[in-house]
């Protein structure tokens, strides 16, 4: 599986011949607008971990550009079906064998609401098993004693989390969150964006590197593989 960060929460995964996009928030990010073009991005599935701009901006026209299927809760994809694209809605708790691999939709506390203010149903995050590898995608949460229920039933290889604190939880409760997912190895997402969510990287990395934990934050284009 390979990981390529373009920003904020934005994030592409190749899995096999199979690509997914996670949260389009390009154009409207200042540090990633001139340094990837949607016209680059095709892809067979976008998700969706909520309504908030800055995790659908560029859903529609990445969508059109290919047969993208979109998925999200079920408010959410009802919202993109209305419009015409072809979605899966799922809802927290649920699981479903997609032809990359197996996708759990869990928990977030967060809110959800699009830019026109429709309702965005309940944030989430994602559980994906592909590739022999687990990964968790928290998207924008607060810390929560329900990220202790994932190691029940996955062994996570890598834990996708906000790092920018205001909106989201920050580094030190990121090292929590790590330890309850169980993961030690976390890809650090949700921070630098905006004023409000600024990191400093080299004492973001001390903290984790001082709990025995990896913490990689990757520039945007950057890739990883698992």
């Amino acid at each position: 599986m390979k990981i390529t960060f373009y920003g904020h929460n934005t994030l592409l995964l190749e899995i096999g011949d199979t690509k997914v996009l996670i949260d389009p928030f390009i154009t409207g990010n200042p540090l990633a607008k001139d340094k990837v073009t949607l016209d680059s991005i095709k892809v067979d599935y976008i998700l969706l971990t909520h309504a908030h701009q800055d995790h659908i901006l560029d859903v529609e026209e990445i969508a059109k550009q290919s047969n993208v299927i979109i998925v999200s809760n079920y408010e959410i994809a009802t919202y993109y079906q209305n419009k015409g694209f072809e979605v899966h809605p799922m809802n927290h708790g649920g699981n479903w064998n997609f032809n990359f691999g197996k996708v759990k939709y869990v928990n977030a506390i967060h809110t959800s609401s699009f830019p026109d203010g429709t309702y965005g149903g309940q944030p989430g995050g994602f559980v994906i098993e592909a590739d022999s590898k687990t990964i968790y995608i928290a998207g924008d949460t607060a810390l929560t004693m329900d990220m202790k229920l994932i190691p029940l039933s996955h062994k996570i290889d890598l834990a996708i989390l906000p790092l920018g604190d205001n909106f989201t939880m920050g580094v030190d409760d990121a090292i929590i969150a790590s330890d309850f997912v169980e993961c030690n190895k976390v890809l650090g997402v949700h921070y630098d964006t905006f004023g409000f969510i600024k990191i400093d990287h080299k004492e973001a990395k001390l903290k984790f590197t001082e709990k025995n934990k990896d913490l990689i934050l990757l520039e945007i284009g950057e890739s990883i593989s698992l």
